[in-house]
């Protein structure tokens, strides 16, 4: 088959895996399963760099070339040149080679840990991204660990090509997904929706630079980022996440799509991990040029009262600004406060965030709207999110609304988009958005900010409204109340005229139906 990892190929290769999950539940397989596959790359990148230098010390042409094996081994395992082109050290007995001889042994999942721990040992950089004696402490039978083993062992990654090994990164993205899906509304708080990402990136267009994501789960912000720059590392990448096994996932799956991200762990509003102390005590932030981020959703009872009165990120009076039965609004202050001069975030909110009167949350809106940082507002499609029909929107926050790093002055305005008619079901209760749409979106966002080409009001899709308008609608931002409706294409043709043609249209097929009654039963009693 070509090596291209499309979905009827990723698609059969998770049931497999699933097929052996047993009586463990989703939430918990994916611990299981991931790291199996990152190891599996890990491998293969291996094996690659080394059949590469063994051709190289082989060839009689080549000014590698070797004539004594012992100096061609000596090359070999020189884990200098592995390390030169990021590739990770594997021992011996960490090799997948060896975990697939020994995969029916009944002793596998302690080799398996022993793997994981010797990999981290080898490759101090790897510190707290693999996971530590999990198979041995899980109720997976030796037989279900010897079944992934085989499932991850099938002719398509039996190759050290280029291609196997990112039919491996988009394996790993795939699986992803699909354990979020079959968690439902769980499964959102590690992962993002795939056309929801894309919007995201599309609209941010971050080229190069520094970018952040303070809930960042398992990275897919920072892949789909770097998929975006035409500049390969180009991006810096950072992020915070709360929960130890979701963090290392994320790194996981960062390294395979051979990115190198800052992720710390910690509860991002709690205890963030971006912080300058200076050397009076006090603190400032780590900012950067791009913020994106889906934080939890209408997160209740965080922990406001740990919030200080005098904590910096809070724009208003600290009555105004803190509310436990709703974070919302700390997320957007968190934002804002790491968001460099001139930068730009993107995030995720629940619809509620738009309109809330809520003590602590309208306020914080209210004092972003006349401060001008609140830049675009993109109302979504429901069932977005896996296992909710909760529908949601987009703010994007700017500081550089004054014109600066080339935008156009675009101050005591907002652009308002309605996409609620987009999207494209995908499941019984799911959709996405189509890369059109995305694509239509995101360039009605830059057009609006650059001025190049003509951006216009679209009646029922986008409008911009002044920061008067909005204040005179109680500082809601919802897209419908801006855009208006949606223009209806008439033919021009009068009521009585066109209500008289569809009479005679309804007479007519009734007259049809009459005669048809008739053939049938005309036929029904030949057969008497």
């Amino acid at each position: 088959m070509a090596l291209n990892a499309d979905i009827n190929f990723t698609s059969d290769l998770f049931d497999a895996a699933n097929k052996l999950r047993g009586s463990v539940a989703p939430s918990e397989y994916k611990n299981f399963v991931l790291p199996l596959i990152f190891l599996r790359y890990l491998s293969l990148r291996y094996e690659k760099r080394r059949e590469e230098l063994l051709a190289l010390v082989s060839d009689p042409n080549s000014d590698w070339y070797m004539e004594d094996p012992e100096m061609r081994e000596e090359i070999l395992s020189d884990e200098d040149q592995y390390r030169s082109e990021r590739v990770y050290i594997l021992p011996t007995k960490a090799h997948w080679s060896h975990i697939v001889s020994n995969a029916k042994q009944p002793t596998i999942k302690k080799i398996l840990d022993d793997a994981m721990k010797q990999i981290e040992e080898a490759n101090t950089e790897l510190e707290g991204v693999l996971p530590r004696n999990i198979y041995q402490a899980s109720n997976i039978p030796a037989e279900g660990i010897s079944g992934l083993i085989e499932v991850f062992s099938r002719d398509v990654f039996g190759t050290t090509s280029s291609e196997a090994v990112d039919v491996l990164g988009a394996t790993y993205i795939y699986f992803i997904s699909e354990f979020a899906s079959s968690e439902g509304q769980r499964g959102g708080e590690f992962f993002t929706p795939a056309s929801i990402v894309k919007l995201l990136v599309a609209m941010l267009e971050p080229i190069s630079g520094t970018l952040f994501d303070p809930a960042c789960g398992s990275g897919g912000m920072f892949v789909q980022s770097e998929d975006y720059t035409p500049n390969k590392h180009s991006l810096s990448f950072h992020g915070q996440e709360n929960v130890d096994m979701t963090l290392r996932l994320g790194k996981m799956n960062v390294l395979m799509h051979g990115i190198n991200a800052d992720i710390r762990l910690g509860n991002s509003l709690l205890d963030d991990q971006f912080i300058i102390k200076n050397e009076d005590g006090s603190f400032q932030p780590m900012q950067f040029d791009y913020v994106i981020a889906n934080p939890p959703f209408n997160m209740k009872d965080w922990g406001a009262g740990r919030i200080s009165k005098q904590d910096p990120r809070l724009i208003v009076e600290y009555d105004k600004a803190v509310n436990n039965s709703n974070a919302n609004y700390m997320w957007t202050q968190h934002f804002l406060w790491h968001l460099a001069e001139g930068g730009t975030a993107g995030y995720v909110m629940a619809n509620g965030a738009m309109t809330t009167n809520t003590s602590g949350e309208k306020e914080v809106r209210q004092k972003l709207i006349d401060d001008n940082f609140i830049d675009c507002i993109v109302q979504l499609p429901e069932k977005l999110f896996y296992g909710t029909g909760i529908p949601c929107c987009l703010f994007f926050l700017s500081k550089n609304r004054k014109g600066e790093k080339g935008f156009r002055e675009r101050q005591n305005e907002i652009l308002f988009i309605d996409a609620r008619k987009k999207g494209t079901l995908v499941s019984r209760r799911q959709k996405a958005l189509t890369i059109e749409e995305i694509n239509e979106i995101s360039s009605m966002y830059h057009a609006y900010k650059t001025g190049e080409g003509k951006y216009e009001d679209i009646q029922g899709f986008c409008r911009v409204s002044s920061i008067e308008e909005v204040r005179e609608n109680d500082y809601k931002l919802t897209s419908g109340i801006y855009v208006g409706a949606e223009e209806v294409e008439t033919d021009n043709v009068p009521f009585e005229e066109r209500m008289g043609a569809l009479i005679t249209t309804l007479q007519e097929q009734f007259d049809e139906s009459n005669r048809l009654q008739e053939r049938i039963m005309h036929n029904l009693e030949g057969l008497l």
